[in-house]
């Protein structure tokens, strides 16, 4: 038998981890779970005042503001990076949500939703690239939705943009396989985040209740997912335990897919 802890393929130490969407949500629990496995944490959040509110609450953490939607906003944060080395794990959470048809959404809605959720992710995953390649080592995660795979109703523009982000982490597992640089991506179902919260309390007042019940129903097994239950499929596929695995689209949906 090994002395070799299998456990310790999770550990994360000496390793540096970029995270955009990083003050809240899945972004900031993915943060705090990478840190608690040893990485040096660098949080990037369009929101400099989060960010740096989130890094006080993480150890071996640094919050960066960082427009993914901005060419110029997504160098200056990668220069800083690598001013003290490049990254060895990306993770892209950095997202925006929508609702609307085909029909209710607008130019300008789609525009909004690419430019956060698809350029972003593209701008991201170039910076981070040009500095993983040159050491021939790297991993990338991108957060994709199980929206990317099914018919969702009233979700077009979030839809076409979520099964963009599946696209590109294919085209790039398959690219850079000679670069020793993995890509992957997570495509959850309904997650319980701050964004739900909210857009529960905005569209039904005094029916918050009713309608968790209902948002927990749509999922096979019950409930709605947790932050940490993602941040720790994402911890899974940037350390070592998944070296194995690139190219790979992994549902994280309660049953969503395969058995409603």
């Amino acid at each position: 038998m090994s002395a070799t802890n299998p456990l310790d393929s999770f550990r994360l130490d000496h390793r540096r981890a970029v995270i955009t969407g990083a003050a809240s949500g899945i972004g900031k629990a993915i943060a705090r779970a990478f840190a608690q496995a040893g990485a040096q944490v660098l949080l990037l959040d369009v929101n400099a005042e989060k960010a740096a509110e989130a890094a006080l609450e993480i150890n071996s953490a640094t919050g960066l503001a960082c427009d993914v939607a901005s060419e110029t906003s997504v160098a200056a944060a990668f220069d800083r990076i690598a001013a003290e080395g490049a990254p060895d794990i990306l993770v892209n959470s950095a997202g925006i949500a929508h609702v609307g048809t085909i029909e209710t959404t607008s130019p300008d809605d789609v525009d909004r939703l690419f430019s956060v959720n698809v350029r972003g992710t593209y701008l991201c995953m170039k910076a981070a690239i040009l500095q993983m390649k040159p050491r021939q080592s790297g991993v990338i995660l991108n957060l994709a939705s199980i929206a990317a795979t099914s018919g969702l109703p009233d979700r077009f523009a979030y839809s076409m943009t979520k099964g963009a982000v599946l696209a590109m982490t294919l085209s790039v597992a398959r690219d850079l396989l000679a670069s020793k640089i993995r890509c992957n991506c997570i495509s959850p179902a309904r997650i319980h985040t701050p964004f739900v919260d909210g857009f529960v309390q905005k569209n039904y007042p005094g029916r918050e209740a009713e309608m968790f019940a209902t948002l927990a129903r749509s999922q096979p097994i019950g409930r709605m997912g947790t932050i940490d239950e993602v941040a720790l499929l994402a911890l899974y596929l940037c350390s070592d335990a998944s070296s194995f695995v690139t190219g790979a689209d992994y549902p994280l949906d309660g049953g969503f897919f395969n058995l409603r």
